[in-house]
């Protein structure tokens, strides 16, 4: 008892002394520039696009607490996020929910699914639960395309009414529907920001380091991996559902597997185990979708070149190229 006493407070201690008085200011700083970037944002760009970017960032974030913090690779997290949009959609569409509380729902779904996924999955490590984690993704994904009643097969779910929020605010108009949108993110930013800094995020990283020890110290590192994980297929949902009331769809290419690819890519190029890397990940993806979308398919081929670039030049990732740079951990 003793031992995990201190240990618990060494975690702790540990987790003040990584945020430094600097470190602190910079990221406090950040955090208000992220702000005021989001108020300014939808009257100098398109309201749609940025909310995309909003949500693909978020799906990021999710999937960064899970790789970079966790150290778990997870090939399948396009199963939270589909089917969280499918729920939303469908509720929205056919239950006639506010907006609010079909995001919440299809949250819900996602933390459920990953509650029962990951339970599963981690029971093996390295490219065993990777592997076990794409297959359960393509379950959910054939389950969507054999049950057209609940998904709308290949159609998937169309002219999903935004509705009101909270009964009173009509989510019609873009830029009314953009304020909620960058609420979720910024409070799902803040959120995976504490879990990172917090005790347990200490415990998680322990664990992603040496495994071996940290269970040696007492730590049941399958029920801390466990939570990781359904931490992050939570945020995973909510990023579905949010997309799935932006642009009022839900369809299969939300659980299919290039989408899991897709979150990979954007936190490897923004920058893996870093807070702020998978943002600029999903900025700089989102933005070469729709700006080079007159290339068609070629689209892929310059994703994988940037990505091939970004691992032979840099392989901490954009952000992680800065932070090594400024000498704070970003």
């Amino acid at each position: 008892m003793t031992d995990l006493a201190s240990t618990d407070a060494s975690a702790s201690g540990v987790a003040l002394s990584e945020t430094d008085d600097g470190t602190a200011r910079l990221h406090r700083n950040l955090f208000i520039a992220i702000a005021a970037v989001l108020v300014v944002a939808p009257f100098v760009a398109y309201p749609v696009f940025v909310m995309k970017v909003l949500c693909f960032a978020l799906f990021a974030l999710a999937f960064n607490l899970l790789l970079g913090y966790g150290g778990l690779l997870s090939f399948g997290h396009a199963a939270y996020f589909g089917m969280a949009s499918y729920v939303s959609a469908y509720t929205a569409k056919h239950w006639g929910l506010t907006p609010e509380l079909a995001i919440l729902l299809g949250t819900a779904v996602g933390a459920v699914l990953g509650l029962v996924f990951g339970a599963l999955a981690i029971r093996r490590q390295g490219i065993y639960f990777a592997m076990i984690t794409l297959a359960l993704a393509q379950m959910v994904f054939f389950f969507s395309l054999q049950t057209p009643r609940f998904t709308g097969g290949e159609d998937g779910i169309q002219a999903v009414p935004r509705g009101k929020f909270l009964g009173l605010i009509s989510l019609a108009d873009d830029r009314a529907l953009y304020w909620l949108v960058a609420a979720i993110f910024m409070g799902g930013l803040l959120l995976i920001y504490r879990i990172i800094h917090s005790p347990f995020g200490q415990v998680c990283k322990a664990i992603r380091d040496n495994e071996p020890r940290a269970i040696s110290l007492g730590y049941r590192a399958n029920q801390y991996k466990l939570m990781v994980f359904v931490l992050s297929a939570t945020l995973a949902g909510l990023a579905g559902a949010t997309k799935a009331i932006v642009f009022q769809l839900a369809s299969l290419t939300d659980v299919y597997w290039t989408m899991s690819g897709e979150v990979v890519l954007m936190t490897l190029v923004g920058g893996l185990g870093t807070v702020f890397g998978p943002i600029v990940g999903a900025i700089v993806i989102v933005a070469m979708q729709n700006y080079l979308a007159t290339l068609g398919a070629w689209v892929t081929v310059v994703q994988g070149v940037i990505f091939v670039l970004c691992v032979l030049l840099f392989r901490e990732g954009i952000v992680g190229v800065i932070a090594k740079a400024v000498k704070k951990p970003l």
